[in-house]
């Protein structure tokens, strides 16, 4: 493997097919189980100590968001091990491994609660180990002679995500279907091994860029610590210990529980309350670096700590996309069991039946889509609008992202209530809101990504990602806590009384929540001040 910086002078490097072919395999595998992850544990897993049908979906609904939060928390784990330690080859590598073992779990202890569990836990550590290292290694690759040809690469790898779980979401409900839960859960496994396998085959053709070690005296952490600490305590640091203090009581309160003293919410378990900490963590420090980051200056050049800054604002956006995810990722487990009470519409002549069989099959339509909305928006849609005279800035299209997405789940309230009306309601009408959500989904998730790049310096721009992460995390959180609220008899009851069932309520609660959060990022949106952190062309 090669430790050095050269590359292919002006050609495209040979390792990244290996790259690729690795991103497409793991794709399809992660999807692949995922997507069939609520039903599957609904019908199998949740049958033998949740005999009644409601608390089935329920409890497969936490433990699908549970597996989403960890899925997009380990990213901070493996990015850490790859910087600190090992590069990120070997972070791969070994996550990948990880990775294989927990899909051989699933497939071997389908029939076994803890087995199966376990298998969960190693996905999620596997796959959000290597998240955020698979793209930035295959930057790595390129130098200043070929990086035109990056951006064909990362288009690809972004049509590859999607063509992996298109085929992915299409193909194993049919297995699943019809050769049973140790092939739905062993296929994708079988393809995690032939991606791991594919990217050792390039390991002496590879770029590797040295690990870090944390040597960098201008890092964020390092520049955080001296606005903190440094030149002795302010009303910065008290905010920020206000944070990091508020975390361990959360935690130990969740720990009393065990002892019989019941002063934490009782279905606020483990994974609601380390996200509650690790937010409050985040808030505190942030806040408290944002109020006196000036005590760093002297220490550190000006341009790092003006980097921080800008890493601290982009926070804000952060926090305000959350409630996005928070409806994006429920398609895999709301919109599933919505599907599944509603009628496939074998008697259309346009509707698919040799290949659609089942309600989980409608998640296909979601990468179906961004691969034709992406072009569609860039070659038709944006070009229109500005020819109209609209700027369409990338704090607009996230904006207008997370109200699109907020009406894709008021069209889901709206077919949900004439089912509880006693009404068969066709599958096909599911295809407007997944459209909306997916129309919503290009505009926030891609956008996002290339306006944190551009805001972020160069030296911060692995702290962005990783705290991108975290957004999904996060949205996943805000899952959990209503759910756990709802499921409060006080709460049903009033729903009830409102003549609405639970599954209705909570959908237009998360179309009003989505609208409000889009409401302070427009708020926000008017006061940001939008840099230009893109580098300088050589």
């Amino acid at each position: 493997m090669s430790t050095t910086a050269e590359a292919n002078q002006g050609r495209m490097p040979r390792q990244i097919p290996y790259i690729i072919g690795n991103e497409a395999c793991e794709r399809f595998s992660f999807y692949g189980m995922r997507n069939i992850l609520v039903p599957f544990l609904i019908s199998s897993v949740l049958l033998a100590y949740l005999p009644d049908q409601a608390s089935r979906e329920g409890a497969a609904k936490d433990l699908f968001h549970s597996f989403v939060i960890g899925v997009y928390f380990f990213p901070l784990l493996g990015g850490w091990l790859s910087d600190r330690y090992f590069g990120k080859y070997n972070t791969v590598l070994w996550f990948s491994l990880i990775y294989c073992a927990g899909h051989a779990c699933l497939a071997l202890f389908e029939g076994n609660a803890a087995g199966f569990y376990t298998g969960l836990f190693l996905i999620a550590l596997g796959s959000g180990g290597i998240k955020p290292l698979v793209v930035t290694f295959c930057g790595d690759q390129f130098d200043q002679s070929n990086k035109s040809k990056a951006k064909l690469v990362f288009d690809a790898f972004y049509w590859i995500i999607n063509f992996g779980s298109f085929f992915a979401s299409l193909l194993m409900p049919l297995v699943l279907r019809s050769w049973g839960p140790a092939w739905a859960f062993g296929i994708p496994g079988i393809l995690m091994f032939i991606a791991t396998f594919i990217f050792w085959l390039g390991r002496d053709k590879y770029i590797n860029v040295p690990p870090s070690r944390g040597n960098d005296p201008d890092s964020f952490l390092n520049i955080v610590r001296s606005a903190l600490l440094v030149k002795g305590f302010g009303f910065g640091t008290l905010v920020a210990a206000v944070g990091m203090v508020g975390a361990v009581v959360m935690l130990a309160l969740w720990a009393l529980k065990f002892a019989g003293v019941g002063l934490w919410p009782e279905p606020w378990g483990f994974v609601i309350t380390a996200c509650l900490a690790l937010g409050a963590i985040i808030a505190g420090v942030g806040l408290g670096t944002s109020i006196q980051l000036e005590r760093a200056r002297g220490l550190h050049p000006d341009a790092a700590i003006e980097g921080v800054r800008s890493v601290l604002r982009i926070l804000i956006v952060f926090a305000l996309v959350t409630p996005f995810w928070s409806l994006f990722d429920q398609k895999a487990s709301t919109w599933v069991i919505q599907g599944k009470a509603m009628v496939i519409p074998h008697d259309l002549w346009w509707w698919p039946s040799w290949l659609v069989k089942d309600a989980t099959q409608m998640q296909a339509l979601n990468p179906l889509m961004v691969m034709l909305l992406i072009p569609f928006n860039n070659l038709v849609l944006y070009p229109a609008l500005r020819k109209m005279g609209f700027n369409v800035t990338a704090l607009r299209r996230m904006g207008w992202g997370i109200v699109i997405s907020a009406l894709s789940w008021i069209v889901a309230g709206m077919l949900q209530l004439q089912m509880d009306d006693g009404e068969q309601v066709s599958l096909a009408w599911q295809t407007l809101p997944y459209l909306l959500l997916t129309f919503g989904e290009v505009l926030v998730s891609a956008t996002a990504l290339e306006f944190a790049y551009s805001q972020a310096p160069m030296a911060m721009k692995g702290v962005i990602m990783a705290f991108w992460y975290l957004t999904s995390t996060f949205g996943g959180l805000w899952v959990l806590l209503t759910n756990a609220s709802v499921r409060d008899p006080a709460v049903i009851g009033w729903i009830q009384s409102q003549g609405w069932t639970e599954n209705a309520f909570l959908m237009f609660f998360f179309a009003g929540f989505a609208f409000v959060a889009a409401l302070a990022f427009a708020l926000y949106a008017r006061t940001y001040p939008m840099q230009d952190n893109y580098r300088t062309a050589a």
